[in-house]
């Protein structure tokens, strides 16, 4: 079955030029694509293997990876660590990166709360995602949540009924959907925290034990 045929095309990723992620890195470091470049202490671009299977797509880098300029360090990083260790997915074999690649914020005191990304921020943002995975072409891709979903496949795709499913759009690697862990971390019931959190790991067994066709 082609999954893919229920959320309708992928989305045409504009594509920066370059031939490596370190050049690509270093263009993005003076990106003014959209607006949130003027209040993050800077950009967080991809990190990992250049022979990565597997990209790992997140919605975008939080207050702890807008300081340290790497992504996934913080909380919802910590907690995706442990879920791919229990999922048997080792991180060498992965390349973690976000659909958007400042942090975008709300000041409350000297408290920086994450503000979900719009739809116009993502789109200009999947210049550098698009180049992104041209240069490591993954077998793989998983999206993290609706933004990094909505980023590769457009608002017809929805995390919730795909969530769990390997979808095959054209001129597009497999794509894995699954939630955020970030959504684990806010679940205040604890047996529903550990239920989301086993379908999780479930879902990142698949992404480890994926082959291609």
């Amino acid at each position: 079955m082609n999954i893919a045929a229920n959320v309708g095309p992928a989305l045409a990723l504009e594509v920066a030029d370059a031939d490596s992620i370190a050049e690509l890195r270093h263009q993005a470091e003076g990106c003014t694509r959209c607006d949130l470049y003027r209040n993050a202490t800077q950009i967080v671009f991809g990190e990992g293997s250049v022979k990565a299977e597997i990209v790992l797509i997140g919605e975008q880098p939080g207050d702890q990876e807008d300081l340290t300029g790497r992504p996934f360090v913080g909380p919802a990083g910590r907690l995706l660590d442990h879920c791919l260790d229990e999922a048997g997915l080792d991180r060498q074999r992965c390349f973690v990166t976000n659909a958007v690649k400042h942090f975008k914020f709300t000041s409350r005191g000297k408290r920086r709360l994450h503000s979900k990304p719009n739809a116009g921020e993502i789109r200009r943002c999947a210049w550098w995602l698009g180049a992104e995975l041209n240069i490591l072409q993954p077998k793989l891709v998983v999206t993290l949540g609706a933004s990094a979903l909505y980023a590769l496949l457009g608002p017809k795709a929805k995390l919730t009924p795909e969530r769990g499913h390997i979808l095959h759009p054209a001129n597009r690697p497999p794509i894995l959907v699954t939630i955020h862990p970030s959504y684990l971390l806010r679940i205040r019931d604890k047996e529903e925290q550990q239920r989301q959190r086993r379908e999780f790991v479930s879902d990142l067994h698949k992404a480890a034990a994926f082959r291609p066709s």
